[in-house]
């Protein structure tokens, strides 16, 4: 069982940067995509920013796209979204995913973080 645990989130002012970590818990025996998803109040989850192992191609929402940056630490098994340039419309629960087959013996399986806060206001 892969644990992730996301972290970094919190109260910016407009205009303001935070960086979001996320941490898998293990050695992983194939990684597919990581992945930054997000969801505001009364608003359906959505795709952030996207990173697919091998290639390093990544995408992202249209809106934050030249500000948010996603990226990995191969030696701590961690992603991480810079973010920059925060917009009130940034505020919301920020989830991490990793697509990944665990171990040898496992399948193919999405595993998701808890979440973290993140609001900006002034």
């Amino acid at each position: 069982q892969v644990q992730i645990v996301e972290s970094g989130g919190g109260l910016v002012q407009p205009g303001g940067s935070l960086r979001l970590s996320c941490a898998a818990s293990e050695s992983i025996f194939t990684i597919y995509t990581m992945a930054w998803y997000r969801q505001a109040p009364g608003k359906q989850r959505e795709l952030v920013a996207m990173m697919r192992e091998g290639t390093g191609t990544t995408n992202y929402l249209d809106s934050v796209k030249g500000r948010f940056t996603i990226s990995r630490e191969y030696a701590k098994n961690t992603i991480y979204l810079q973010m920059d340039d925060l917009k009130p419309e940034d505020t919301a629960v920020y989830y991490c995913n990793w697509d990944v087959v665990a171990d040898r013996y496992s399948t193919r399986k999405t595993y998701w973080g808890r979440g973290t806060q993140v609001t900006v206001s002034s």
